[in-house]
């Protein structure tokens, strides 16, 4: 009930309160709106449990698959190289597909294309194992996704998701994340939602997730239809999102409450 009054409340501000997005100089990570005891919890690798994801990762990297008989090390080697900076250029525009991509699609993609194996799940632990361990590589680096003018129109559709009201609440993922940061809801600080730890591990889900999973919850939460996992939108959404941090460090496998 507290967190549909305060939707409500947020609805009912007037549009001429409107912040705008957020400059470069203003940006932060979601990492700052957290409390002490959470903030530790990340910083230690012993005690992140995102890096059992990671650790699970570099198992199957190295382990062979599909009717190639051939693993993810055989063609790039050791990923602490060959992946450093990889996530941070994702979503990235697939020349085959004529679109972008994001990291999890390019994961099956490599699967279906060059190892002949199934693709695996949205939100597997198999999927989520392998991201975390590619992402890991690039922890610290700055997002550089968007870079390519292919990508340009994607990351227009992107933005106009971001910044268009839906759902019953009639709200936008703007009027959260651009006009309401650090203010609360329901008790939860409202961060301006920079995508720089996925996949993370949130104390709500007890589990590793994607960024999918996280605007999956997002749009149900101002009661709209949610698009599917791995749909066009979803990525030009998580495209946008990638370019709106351009150049903020890769946090993953982060810790959020």
């Amino acid at each position: 009930m507290k967190r549909s009054i305060a939707f409500v409340v947020l609805l009912m501000m007037p549009c001429l309160l409107r912040a705008g997005e957020i400059p470069a100089t203003g940006r932060r990570s979601g990492y700052s709106f957290m409390a002490p005891d959470t903030r530790a919890m990340q910083d230690d690798d012993t005690a992140n449990p995102g890096m059992l994801w990671v650790m699970e990762g570099e198992s199957l990297w190295a382990k062979q698959d599909g009717a190639s008989e051939k693993a993810c090390a055989d063609c790039h080697g050791d990923a602490r190289e060959s992946m450093r900076g990889v996530a941070a250029r994702y979503p990235a525009f697939d020349q085959v597909l004529g679109r972008p991509v994001d990291l999890e699609q390019a994961i099956n993609l490599s699967r279906t294309r060059h190892q002949q194996a199934s693709p695996l799940a949205h939100e597997s632990r198999e999927l989520l194992a392998l991201e975390a361990y590619i992402a890991e590589q690039s922890r610290g680096m700055p997002i550089a996704a968007g870079a390519d003018p292919q990508l340009a129109p994607f990351v227009d559709k992107g933005r106009e998701l971001f910044m268009t009201r839906e759902g019953q609440l009639n709200l936008s993922c703007a009027n959260c994340h651009d006009d309401n940061w650090d203010k609360r809801l329901a008790g939860s600080a409202i961060t301006q939602g920079q995508p720089t730890g996925y996949p993370l591990y949130r104390l709500e889900w007890q589990s590793l997730g994607s960024l999918q999973r996280r605007l999956r919850g997002c749009v149900t939460g101002v009661r709209a239809q949610a698009f599917e996992f791995g749909s066009p939108e979803m990525v030009e959404l998580e495209l946008y999102l990638m370019t709106r941090a351009a150049g903020m460090p890769i946090e993953s496998p982060a810790v959020r409450p």
